[in-house]
Formats: structure tokens, C-alpha cells, sequence
């Protein structure tokens, strides 16, 4: 897969996180030992037939009618790509490892639900550590929901919010709180300790 069409696929959070496998744990400057075993882990998972995104690390529920999300670590972005190009009989080169490990954002994804189509327009979200309060450097949102699985029942909509956090901004060993905050009101919590995440 060519690097743009990749980063495209993470950017857009169109990757979704399977339960298959333990997800890479939260490095923000991996050594090239880690970021080879990243690697293996990923050409492991092509041979195996395990989709890409098994080394996204998931949160929050598991079924279709409550809030979920999904975070990617440096290492686990090594693994998606090393498991796309490896299904292609490709090989990850060193340029490729370093603009996946050189990023200086944390991709995080979540699902959340609304009983009207707009409900998840200018939605924000952000990072608790401790009191301390990480802004994102960027959000996107869905400004129409699509309808749920509970459709016509409530919740009726769901909408997905995406934001990337520097990793400068926030200590990735210590226990966070995700919130997200829709724009009609309320808000959306999950408990995340990068320090687990394996």
C-alpha cells in the first residue's frame, strides 16, 4: 500500500480495531528493536490472515449501541502497515517505518450516539490526566449521524469523533480519562491507562 493511501486510511479512522491480538504498547520513541518486532508482529498477522487493524487498541463497549472508540500507538501503525504491505507481498521500507514513528500525534477514534441527526456536530474531546486537561490539535466529527442499530429506538444516530493529541502534551504512563463533549449537551467518559496498553 503507498504511504499517502495509508495514512489516508488511519486519518479518516476508516481502520476499525478487531480483538485479535495484543495490541503494541504506547511508545513514544520506540528503539528499532521494538519497532522491528512491530514488524514481525505485523508480517505474523498477514500470515495468519488477521486483518491489519488487530493492533488498534480498543475501548469502552463491544457491542453496537454504546459508546466504543479506538487509539493507535506508533508501534501498533507499524504493525497495520507491515500487515497491509505483507498481504500484498510487500515489504515496510525504512522510509516508511520513519514517517509512521515520526509522527507527533496520537490518533484517537470514538463512536458515540444522539437521538437526532446533528446531535454529534461541533463535538470536542479531551484528554484528563491528573486534573490536567490535554487539548486535541485537531477534531473532526460527523455533522450528520447515521442511524443506529437501534434504529427507530433510541439511541437513534451514531456518529464518530476523531482527534489526534500531540504526545508531547500528555504522559502516555499515566492513567487518563477520555471525554468527549457533543455540541447538544452532555458528555461521553472512558477510562484509558496507556501504561496497559500492550
Amino acid at each position: 500500500m503507498k504511504r499517502p493511501l495509508f495514512i489516508a486510511l488511519i486519518a479518516s479512522g476508516w481502520l476499525m480495531c478487531w480483538p485479535v491480538g495484543p495490541c503494541a504498547a504506547l511508545e513514544i520513541q520506540p528503539s528499532r528493536e521494538e519497532i522491528s518486532a512491530a514488524v514481525a508482529r505485523g508480517k505474523a498477522a498477514a500470515q495468519q490472515q488477521q486483518p491489519p487493524d488487530s493492533f488498534y487498541v480498543r475501548f469502552g463497549a463491544t457491542d453496537d449501541i454504546h459508546p466504543r472508540g479506538f487509539l493507535l500507538t506508533k508501534l501498533g501503525a507499524v504493525s497495520v502497515m507491515a500487515t497491509h504491505m505483507a498481504l500484498r507481498g510487500l515489504e515496510p521500507s525504512d522510509a516508511d517505518i520513519d514517517q509512521v514513528v515520526q509522527s507527533p500525534t496520537m490518533l484517537v477514534s470514538t463512536v458515540i450516539f444522539g437521538d437526532v441527526p446533528m446531535f454529534a456536530a461541533d463535538s470536542y474531546m479531551v484528554l484528563d490526566q491528573g486534573g490536567k486537561t490535554i487539548k486535541p490539535a485537531t477534531v473532526r466529527f460527523d455533522g450528520r449521524a447515521d442511524r443506529s442499530a437501534a434504529w427507530p429506538d433510541p439511541p437513534r444516530f451514531k456518529a464518530k469523533v476523531v482527534a489526534s493529541f500531540n504526545y508531547a502534551d500528555f504522559n502516555p504512563a499515566a492513567k487518563t480519562t477520555l471525554t468527549v463533549f457533543p455540541a447538544t449537551g452532555g458528555e461521553v467518559s472512558f477510562p484509558l491507562d496507556f501504561a496497559q496498553m500492550k
